[in-house]
């Protein structure tokens, strides 16, 4: 299977240009669509990297293009960099194989959770990396909403294999809630808003965190280690220490304690 983790180097800082952002918690200025980021350096590095949270662009360190930046910019595109050739088209098409690369990426783990769907999941796989595999024209004509309803309704049933049974939390607002040594084994949390909940010591061993919103969530001490679908992003948008167990190929932020 594909590399589905951003390799930016093979990049040309795609994801500082295509995106629009405003002025916020998260980012220190505006910038529209399609224009480059003014930290954005010549060679497609960014100049302020290793202090973009004390610069006020915590957003930026949260980002992640699951390989479909350097795919665009390689394969799709043959290594052309935007400033010089396909402009328009290449950053029109960066959204819609970022949204597919994520897809891809959920149903690696779906894979790995309920491998009594591999036949499954491994159809809607190659289904989705051909679609990212066409022509800049064929992605803009990709419905990534119905890929998208598609591939979650193969995951909701691979979430149900692995949780085996646990508690359906999916869409529970906890923002900012008491959460410490919760017993969370199996439970649904999809598409759940944990903002600056307090999950100190909680066990999330085989929960579905698809989605969920956990930005300043107090992870210290917390039991990850088997929760399904949690991405690196989610992990550094939260706070955690050295005692939280962590999922199989993630790695620890550099900012937790």
């Amino acid at each position: 299977m594909r590399v589905l983790s951003a390799d930016c180097a093979q990049c040309f800082g795609l994801c500082c240009t295509a995106p629009a952002f405003q002025k916020s918690a998260d980012f220190a200025i505006d910038k529209p669509a399609n224009k480059p980021c003014p930290n954005l350096l010549t060679d497609s590095r960014c100049g302020i990297h290793a202090k973009l949270r004390d610069s006020g662009f915590r957003g930026c360190t949260v980002y992640d293009c699951f390989g479909a930046g350097q795919r665009l910019a390689q394969e799709t595109f043959g290594g052309r960099d935007w400033r010089t050739d396909p402009f328009r088209r290449m950053l029109k098409a960066f959204p819609v194989m970022r949204d597919l690369h994520e897809l891809l990426w959920y149903l690696r783990e779906a894979l790995a959770a309920a491998p009594t769907l591999r036949e499954e999941i491994e159809a809607a796989y190659e289904t989705t990396d051909a679609l990212a595999s066409g022509t800049p024209e064929q992605l803009s004509q990709v419905d990534v909403n119905a890929e998208r309803d598609r591939v979650n309704a193969i995951l909701r049933r691979a979430s149900a294999v692995a949780r085996g049974g646990g508690q359906d939390l999916a869409g529970s607002q906890f923002f900012g809630s008491d959460l410490r040594d919760a017993k969370l084994v199996g439970a649904s949390l999809r598409g759940g808003v944990l903002i600056a909940a307090d999950l100190r010591g909680a066990d999330l061993t085989r929960a579905d965190l698809t989605g969920a919103d956990l930005r300043d969530a107090d992870l210290r001490g917390a039991n990850l280690s088997g929760a399904l679908f949690c991405t690196q992003a989610q992990l550094d948008s939260a706070r955690g220490d050295g005692r939280t167990r962590l999922p199989k190929g993630r790695t620890r932020p550099g900012h937790w304690a």
